[in-house]
């Protein structure tokens, strides 16, 4: 007997305006690690934003959508973004690429944000090491 193939539906990708764009408290992440926020802003700016922002709809009491978008996922980039904005050196308005989950969708925003922090994989040592070596050889003169 075969088995059915269940069909993939992805989440759409549009650009929303940052102020439109609110801090989630499902965000599973609460102890600051790693990078700081203010070397995160500095990398966004400097590079840009590699990766967007996960986001559902926020919904008013009867269900209508608000204009508004929640973040669960990428707390740290909205915050490094919000810094930027807060320097002025990014407008308010600016249209940040988000992937726009359904808001009436079964997962809950704490899987989301759980899941995009726990299936990320570090960077191999060696790996960074060879990256970093290689650099000076294109020019670059500090690695960031």
């Amino acid at each position: 007997m075969t088995k059915a193939v269940q069909k993939i539906t992805l989440s759409p990708s549009r650009d929303i305006p940052f102020d439109k764009l609110v801090l989630s408290q499902s965000n599973v992440r609460r102890i600051k690690a790693g990078v700081s926020v203010e070397e995160l802003a500095e990398d966004i700016a400097r590079r840009g934003l590699f990766q967007s922002l996960s986001v559902p709809s926020v919904l008013a009491d009867d269900g209508t959508e608000t204009g508004k978008f929640e973040i669960p996922a990428g707390g740290r980039r909205f915050q490094a973004l919000s810094l930027l904005v807060k320097q002025k050196r990014l407008a308010k308005t600016t249209p940040i690429p988000c992937i726009v989950r359904d808001a009436a969708s079964d997962i809950l925003a704490e899987d989301d944000s759980l899941a995009e922090n726990m299936q990320r994989v570090a960077l191999h040592p060696f790996d960074q090491f060879r990256a970093f070596v290689s650099l000076p050889d294109k020019g670059q003169t500090n690695a960031a």
